[in-house]
């Protein structure tokens, strides 16, 4: 599913324009993306927790080569589904 389906599901569900839709779910996801550059935590109840996690640094492997390279420290997202979620999709 992309982003252009949820705008059109949501949009005939509701009877709202796609250009108005189109917008609040980007400004939906533009706040997403803003709080978690910050490095806060985001919880969409029944849905699940978006968290910005640090990893450390270490030496990886070329795989062609076989040459050690060093892999930076770098913060990745992580996505924690909720219970309602879990369940339904079980």
């Amino acid at each position: 599913m992309t982003k252009k389906d949820i705008v059109l599901r949501v949009a005939s569900e509701t009877g709202l324009k796609q250009l108005d839709v189109k917008r609040v779910v980007q400004r939906s996801l533009d706040a997403i993306v803003d709080s978690l550059s910050k490095g806060d935590t985001v919880e969409l109840r029944n849905f699940g927790i978006f968290k910005v996690k640090s990893r450390k640094g270490r030496t990886g492997r070329n795989p062609r080569t076989g040459e050690k390279v060093p892999v930076p420290p770098k913060r990745v997202v992580t996505f924690k589904p909720g219970l309602v979620m879990k369940k339904d999709i079980r």
